[in-house]
Order: structure tokens, then sequence, then C-alpha cells
């Protein structure tokens, strides 16, 4: 799979987890927020709750899914990436945050259908890693 089939396809996924999410009352705040030691997908606002957001695609469960292919590595670049993101935005740091897990696959009873399906996956990582 060439490198820019997977930028396609994530930022696909990125754009369909915006779009559930925001239907769901969150309000984005940030897409793509990088450092040095990591990325963070999508940071949202729910309510008074800062919601720091991995989105995952999978074609299909070979390897687990996409909620499996989050690895302790994959956490670890989150916190760096949630620590800086904190420290360069003070205005973030009243809100209590939690971490959140999109994972979005392929039906895999209908390869070809337009619509995957998603799973949202709240404080995905709490007693984790």
């Amino acid at each position: 799979m060439d490198k820019t089939y997977r930028k396609d396809a994530g930022d696909r996924s990125e754009d369909l987890a915006l779009s559930y999410l925001s239907a769901a009352g969150l309000k984005l705040l940030k897409r793509n927020h990088r450092c040095k030691g990591g990325e963070i997908d999508l940071v949202m606002l729910d309510g008074t709750t800062l919601v720091l957001i991995e989105v995952r695609f999978r074609r299909d469960r070979s390897f687990g899914g996409a909620a499996a292919s989050v690895t302790q590595v994959k956490q670890r670049r989150l916190l760096i990436a949630a620590r800086h993101l904190l420290q360069t935005s003070r205005e973030l740091q009243r809100y209590r945050a939690r971490f959140d897990l999109i994972a979005i696959e392929a039906d895999e009873n209908h390869p070809h259908a337009s619509q995957p399906k998603i799973e949202w996956i709240k404080d995905a990582f709490r007693g984790k890693g």
C-alpha cells in the first residue's frame, strides 16, 4: 500500500470522524496537532470536556481491526502530543481532558458499501498503558 493511498484514506477517515462527532454535538477546536513526539488527529469539546481524538481506519480485521491498532507506543505518542498541546494552548488547560478513539472499518459483510462501520470509544485508554 503506497504512502499516498494511506494519506488519502487517513484524511477521508478524519473527515468522516469529524462529521460523525460534530453530529453528536462536539465542537472542533483543532485538527492534526503535531509536535516532535506525536500527533492528535482531532481536538474537540464535548460540553466542558476537552476530547483528544485518535482516528484509526482499517480495510479489514486481519490484524485485529482499527481499535486494536493503537499500540502502547502510539498511546505514548498521543500523551506527548497532548502535553505539548496543553503547554502551548493555555486556554485549554482549564478543561478536564479525555482521549477518545474513533475506529473506522470497512463493513466486512459489504466491503464495497459506501458507509464504513464507526465505533466511538470514549475514554479509550483509561487504565491501559
